[in-house]
């Protein structure tokens, strides 16, 4: 989440408060002769082709290969290319876009309590139809960046800093900083941040008087945009920029007193014009069917290593993958490595600019904000301190118990590269100034830039050959089995290590519908009924419990007549119409656990072993007996 905390006020200064001033005068005034919004010079040309160029760089295994899939996650893939499906289906069937059975029958999946990314999805789904999902997650995945990087270009150009050079800056490492290169091997509703900019400029607007309505709405407007694309960018920015407002509001209280009226006017626009669209969107994530109560407690301690600060990255030039892994969760949760020559550039900047009292709060909340990433005990090199962190006493929260702590390590990305725009801007000042000094500023300026963030390039994604879809549902052969009454169950059914079956009822459009699934669903433990944290698969069942089982390579237990009623009773729950399974490793021990359990051996076609189940699960009459098969 990336939410970033405070960009300076909406009115950043070309140039930077004087040493005289006092700490209330250096809240930023605004900047004289910016470059108008619809005016683009050769130069903001210049800088919207990098980041186009960039976002294509590290996107490109990808185009080059259309038979691959990101190497790292998969299974997230697979997932965004289910939900740009469910986007198309919305727009093309009226399907309701809040809740879908189309994975996980009977139960479900809460698009709301999931990441549906429906702002994206809709916009989309010309691209889903001509081309299908795998394409569209491509262009979902490349758009994210580079329109991430273009808005945070022109919102730093136009409202923060003077110097294009200095936009530049500050907007390339917002958009590919380490953890933002992390993301985007399969989080492309993270990295899509081209609204973040936008709200912290709008947010700032709000203390303009006369305009509560007009800039409260247009602010409710980006809120409501940004809340069907990722919710948890949305609140660590709020957070972020609540901090912000409430310090600078203090600092300006002598110097500027109209400011305070005119912003609650404004945010009471907002709060109410937001509230009013996403209620009942809200509702249903929060109460509605498939809801959930927060995060899993490993999940709520997944905190960043105090060590991969001032580590690099796996996806950087310098970084290195198994130092990485072994201070981060998995390769997408790569949030805090800053390396050591941005952490030394970040804070000598705040002591250089520290008269701005803006510059400083940012540098503050950038410290709270790691604190918090740290997780509820901080670890160093891999070995637990023993020492709690603040975020000990926050993850029981409501609301932050559904926040992954590690991430808010993420959003000092933004903090950073606002803070660099305006390092730069300064420096730049410095040289029109002082044009004795012009040689030497801009060889410090220079080196010390490029030595912190050359070693933060990225390198592209790393991508692995995908399993095609299976001809049995690229040709349309599943459509003989299921239906509005029965529904496709695969062995094993999808998880987070076998999410294949996604891309495939994302190919059919979502008129195929699957047992089983990959998503936030909440836990339903027997022995705890009131547990309804959230699980990233349906809750247990005997014959997916024992297909799992042996796809990991554990023995395979007896098949008695006590596992077949079960198996039996599992089909009927999902209203399996067909049993699938494609090669794969460990394929030929779940074929043989199946045909014992079923009676009957399968049916190969179209690169699948089928067994058609209809008969057994539509007559309440039919068992499966050890001997003789169904009956």
């Amino acid at each position: 989440m990336r939410a970033i905390s405070g960009a300076v006020t909406a009115d950043t200064p070309a140039v930077l408060a004087p040493i005289k001033e006092t700490v209330e005068e250096q809240a930023i005034q605004p900047v004289q002769h910016r470059p108008k919004w619809r005016v683009l010079s050769w130069r903001d040309v210049l800088a919207i082709a990098t980041f186009i160029a960039v976002a294509f760089f590290v996107t490109a295994p990808l185009w080059l290969n259309l038979d691959h899939e990101l190497r790292d996650d998969p299974q997230d893939q697979a997932f965004f290319e289910w939900m740009l499906a469910h986007g198309a289906r919305v727009l093309t069937d009226g399907a309701y876009p809040f809740f879908s059975d189309r994975m996980n029958y009977p139960d479900g999946v809460n698009m709301m309590a999931n990441t549906s990314v429906l702002a994206v999805s809709l916009p989309l789904t010309p691209i889903t139809l001509l081309f299908g999902p795998h394409v569209a997650f491509n262009v979902f995945l490349t758009c994210a960046l580079a329109f991430t990087g273009t808005s945070w270009y022109l919102v730093l150009s136009r409202r923060f800093v003077a110097s294009r050079l200095a936009a530049w800056v500050g907007a390339l490492f917002c958009t590919f900083a380490p953890s933002m290169i992390s993301h985007a091997g399969g989080h492309p509703n993270i990295v899509s941040q081209f609204l973040v900019p936008v709200i912290i400029w709008r947010t700032l607007e709000l203390r303009v008087s006369g305009r509560a309505m007009r800039n409260g709405l247009i602010l409710a407007g980006l809120l409501v945009w940004q809340a069907f694309i990722n919710l948890e960018i949305l609140f660590m920015t709020a957070v972020g920029l609540g901090i912000f407002c409430v310090v600078m509001a203090v600092v300006r209280r002598k110097a500027h007193p109209g400011e305070v009226v005119p912003f609650l006017r404004g945010l009471g626009v907002t709060a109410a014009a937001t509230l009013a669209v996403l209620a009942y969107p809200l509702s249903v994530q929060f109460f509605g069917p498939q809801s959930y109560q927060g995060l899993a407690e490993f999940v709520r301690n997944f905190g960043a290593d105090l060590a991969s600060f001032t580590a690099y990255a796996s996806r950087s030039v310098a970084g290195n993958s198994a130092v990485a892994s072994a201070l981060s969760q998995n390769p997408a949760e790569e949030n805090a490595f800053f390396g050591w020559g941005l952490i030394i550039l970040f804070f000598g900047l705040i002591l250089w600019m520290r008269r701005t009292a803006a510059v400083v709060t940012i540098g503050a909340i950038a410290v709270f904000f790691a604190a918090m990433s740290l997780g509820p005990r901080i670890y160093l090199n891999g070995i637990n301190t023993g020492i709690p962190g603040i975020w000990s006493i926050m993850h029981s929260i409501p609301v932050l118990d559904s926040a992954v702590p590690t991430r808010w390590a993420m959003a000092i990305a933004p903090m950073v590269g606002i803070v660099l725009a305006l390092g730069v801007q300064r420096a730049v000042d410095l040289v029109r100034s002082q044009p004795h000094a012009r040689g030497p500023v801009r060889v410090a300026m220079i080196t010390a830039v490029a030595m912190a963030l050359v070693p933060l390039a990225p390198t592209p994604l790393q991508t692995t050959p995908m399993d095609p879809v299976p001809e049995f549902v690229t040709s349309g052969a599943w459509k003989q089995y299921v239906d509005d009454d029965h529904t496709m169950v695969t062995l094993p059914l999808p998880d987070s290590s076998y999410p294949d079956p996604l891309r495939w009822t994302a190919y059919t459009g979502q008129d195929m519908r699957i047992a089983g699934a990959y998503a936030l669903l909440p836990n339903q433990n027997p022995q705890n009924p009131s547990d309804r944290t959230a699980i990233f698969s349906p809750p247990w069942r005997p014959t997916s419990g024992l297909i799992t089982s042996i796809r990991q390579g554990n023995p395979i237990p007896e098949v008695t007549d006590a596992r077949r009623e079960m198996t039996l009773a599992d089909l009927r729950f999902w209203k399996a119409g067909v049993v699938v399974l494609t090669p794969q490793a460990r394929d030929i021990e779940m074929l043989r656990t199946m045909s014992e359990l079923l009676g009957f051996r399968p049916t190969w076609t179209g690169g699948v072993w089928m067994w058609d189940v209809r008969h057994l699960v539509d007559d309440p009459e039919a068992v499966l007996a050890s001997r003789g098969g169904a009956s």
